[in-house]
């Protein structure tokens, strides 16, 4: 009973929260995208806070120091739950997220999004998508920013396996950035389609980044490595 109470709360507090940020900032799609940028880290830092005092979350980060000091960067996460999309806002200065085109259709979530620079790809797009997704970080590059692509394509469950997708590849080969691999257990505390938020330590790892690895191996290697790390975790 008192994790429905505490993942009520939660739910109350956080769609509370997402959604008055929604509409009172809705002002922040006419000024500069560095207003809106750094409004939607605060709502994630305070939403995660939001998370860890109603529901018993404690968010842990470890390998901080294989993320760039400052500048562009090719992050490649595991992806468990709607928390991943989340919590990058909160971690790095300025993100990019590589999302499914059809987010922006939602209406003011999908304004922000496609005004706050991220990338949608339309997985049915084949190589016109491919190439429209490394034009778009191409520029996120330009502009110093972190780039954070979930190779599974979608949420999984513990346990799951899915098959690994070469956007990824194409990624690092069009920024000339190495990857860095990330692994989460977040699916154990925020699962996909359950209602209760379970208290306990949310781990995020962040992984040495994968430098020399050949691009026909890049893919492999990536899914080995945070594989063997979710192991660990999960």
């Amino acid at each position: 009973m008192l994790l429905i109470l505490r993942s009520t709360l939660f739910n109350i507090l956080f769609f509370g929260v997402a959604g008055s940020f929604a509409v009172l900032g809705t002002p922040l799609l006419l000024g500069p995208k560095r207003f809106q940028r750094r409004a939607m880290g605060w709502l994630a830092r305070f939403l995660v806070w939001i998370m860890e005092k109603t529901c018993g979350i404690e968010v842990r980060v470890s390998g901080r120091e294989h993320l760039p000091a400052e500048g562009a960067a090719l992050i490649a996460s595991k992806h468990q739950s709607a928390f991943d999309t989340l919590v990058w806002f909160a971690l790095v200065p300025d993100v990019t997220y590589v999302m499914k085109q059809e987010l922006f259709r939602i209406p003011l979530y999908g304004a922000f999004a496609r005004r706050a620079g991220m990338i949608g790809v339309d997985r049915e797009g084949g190589a016109k998508a491919m190439r429209q997704m490394m034009r778009e970080a191409q520029v996120s590059v330009a502009e110093g920013r972190q780039i954070v692509i979930f190779p599974e394509g979608t949420r999984t469950t513990i346990g799951e396996r899915n098959a690994w997708h070469p956007g990824i590849v194409a990624l690092a080969s069009a920024t000339k950035l190495p990857v860095i691999p990330v692994a989460t257990n977040s699916g154990k505390f925020w699962a996909r389609h359950h209602y209760i938020k379970r208290p306990g330590v949310l781990a995020i790892n962040i992984l040495p980044p994968l430098t020399d690895v050949p691009r026909d191996q890049l893919l492999e290697t990536l899914e080995r490595v945070i594989e063997a790390e979710q192991r660990k975790i999960d």
